[in-house]
C-alpha cells in the first residue's frame, strides 16, 4: 500500500529551476528599465519567462499530488512553489504596465525599484540553493530580504508622494502610482518567499 505513490526527490531541483527563472525575469526587468529600447520585444521575453515559470509550478504541484513521501512538509512545498510563482507573476505584471500604459521613459525611482526587485530575487534564489544543499541560515537570509523589501517600500512611498506633489495630469498620476505599487508588491512577494524558506529552515533545526 505504501508503495502506491513513489517517494519523489526532484522537488529541490524544481525549486532551483523556478528560482533561476525568477532571477532571470528580474534581470530582464532591470535591463528594461536601464535600457528602455525595443520595449514590446523585451516585455514579450519576460512574458515567455513567466510562462516557463507557470509550467515549473504546475510540475511541482503535479508531483506533489503523485508523491506519498516528500522531502519537506507538503504545505511547505506548495507554499514555496506558489511564492516563487507570485514573484515572477508580479515581475511580468510590472513589465506589462510599461507597455499597456505606453510609458515613454522610466523614472529614476522605477530604475531603482527594478534593481531592488532583482536583488531580492537573487537573494531568494540563494536561499533556495542553500535549502537544496541543506545549509540554509534562516536568520541571515530573512534579514537581508526584509531589508530590501523595506527599501522598496520607502522608495515607492517617496515616489508616489513626489508624484502627487509635482504631476498635474491625473491620468499620469494613476498610471505611475500603479506601477510603483506593483514594484512594491513584487518586493513583498520576495519577502513572502523568504518567510516560507525561513519556516522550512526553522523546522529543520
Amino acid at each position: 500500500m505504501f508503495n502506491f505513490m513513489p517517494r519523489e526527490e526532484a522537488f529541490f531541483n524544481l525549486f532551483q529551476q523556478s528560482s533561476n527563472n525568477v532571477i532571470e525575469g528580474g534581470r530582464r526587468l532591470k535591463e528594461l528599465m536601464e535600457d528602455f529600447q525595443n520595449v514590446p520585444e523585451k516585455v514579450g521575453r519576460i512574458k515567455d519567462i513567466e510562462h516557463q515559470g507557470d509550467e515549473i509550478t504546475h510540475d511541482i504541484v503535479k508531483r506533489l499530488n503523485q508523491t506519498f513521501i516528500t522531502p519537506l512538509d507538503r504545505e511547505d512545498i506548495h507554499d514555496l512553489a506558489t511564492a516563487l510563482d507570485d514573484i515572477l507573476d508580479e515581475i511580468d505584471a510590472v513589465a506589462d504596465l510599461f507597455l499597456i500604459y505606453k510609458i515613454s521613459q522610466p523614472t529614476e525611482a522605477a530604475v531603482k525599484l527594478a534593481d531592488i526587485l532583482y536583488q531580492a530575487s537573487v537573494e531568494v534564489g540563494k536561499g533556495v540553493d542553500l535549502l537544496a544543499q541543506g545549509g540554509l541560515d534562516a536568520n541571515h537570509f530573512s534579514i537581508h530580504v526584509n531589508s530590501l523589501e523595506n527599501e522598496a517600500d520607502r522608495l515607492s512611498r517617496n515616489a508616489i508622494s513626489t508624484l502627487f506633489d509635482e504631476e498635474k495630469d491625473p491620468i499620469i498620476v494613476l498610471k505611475w502610482k500603479e506601477i510603483y505599487e506593483s514594484f512594491e508588491t513584487g518586493a513583498d512577494c520576495c519577502e513572502d518567499a523568504a518567510n516560507v524558506l525561513e519556516r522550512i529552515a526553522l523546522k529543520a533545526t
